[in-house]
C-alpha cells in the first residue's frame, strides 16, 4: 500500500486546485492523490502557518520545511517574508513535484524543494526548521526530525512542529525538551498543539 509518507511512484493520478487565505494573500495550490491532506490545507498546518505568521519576522533567514506536502507551509511564508531563504523537504516524489508546481503558481521567488528522507539530502544549518509530522509513519519518524533537527538548526536556532494532542504531543513535547532542554507549547487550537524547541 502506498502512503503520502512515501516516495508513491506508481499512483494513479487526478491532480485538483485548492484554494486558501493566509494574511491578507489568497494562494492556490496543485494537490493530488498520494499526498497529504489533497483536499483542503488541513486545519494543524494552517495553526502552525498562523502561528507562525505571529513569531516570524522578514529578516535574512534559512528556514527548513521537513515533510513540506505539496509546500503550503513553505509558500506562505515565502510570499509574506520575501527575505526568508525557504528550503522545503519531502520524501513523496509527487509532493515534490506539487511543491514546484506550486512555488511557480504562487510565484515564489525565494523557496526551492528537493527529495529527502528526513535530514538525508539536507546540508547547512537554518535558524528554523519546521515540520507538521507524517503521525501515520510512526512516532519514531517524528523523534527522527526532533532529535536530527538540532544538529541542522544554528545556534539559537528555533524547532517548531505541530501535533494533535491524541496523536502524542505529549510525547513529541517530552522528545523535544529532553533534545534541546526546552518545550513551550506555543498555542493549542482545538487539540493541535504548536510546540517550539531553541538550540
Amino acid at each position: 500500500m502506498n502512503h503520502y509518507y512515501t516516495k508513491n511512484d506508481d499512483l494513479r493520478s487526478e491532480p485538483r486546485e485548492i484554494r486558501a487565505v493566509f494574511s491578507v494573500y489568497g494562494f492556490s495550490f496543485f494537490t493530488d492523490i498520494g499526498v497529504f491532506s489533497k483536499d483542503a490545507v488541513d486545519y494543524g498546518t494552517r495553526t502552525l502557518i498562523d502561528t507562525l505568521i505571529m513569531n516570524v519576522s522578514n529578516q535574512e533567514m534559512r528556514i527548513l520545511d521537513v515533510g513540506c506536502g505539496y509546500g503550503p507551509i513553505g509558500i506562505v511564508l515565502g510570499k509574506l517574508y520575501p527575505k526568508l531563504r525557504i528550503d522545503m523537504v519531502d520524501i513523496n516524489d509527487r509532493a515534490i513535484e506539487l511543491t514546484k508546481k506550486n512555488i511557480v503558481n504562487n510565484e515564489i521567488s525565494n523557496a526551492d524543494v528537493f527529495s529527502s528522507n528526513i535530514y538525508e539530502n539536507v546540508e547547512g544549518e537554518y535558524s528554523i526548521i519546521i515540520s507538521n509530522p507524517p503521525i501515520r509513519a510512526g512516532k519514531h519518524i517524528v523523534h527522527t526530525i526532533i532529535e536530527q533537527g538540532k544538529q541542522y538548526l544554528e545556534d539559537d536556532g528555533e524547532l517548531w512542529i505541530v501535533i494533535q494532542k491524541k496523536q502524542g504531543a505529549a510525547s513529541a513535547k517530552k522528545k523535544m525538551f529532553d533534545t534541546f532542554g526546552n518545550a513551550e507549547v506555543v498555542r493549542r487550537n482545538k487539540g493541535y498543539f504548536i510546540i517550539r524547541s531553541k538550540s
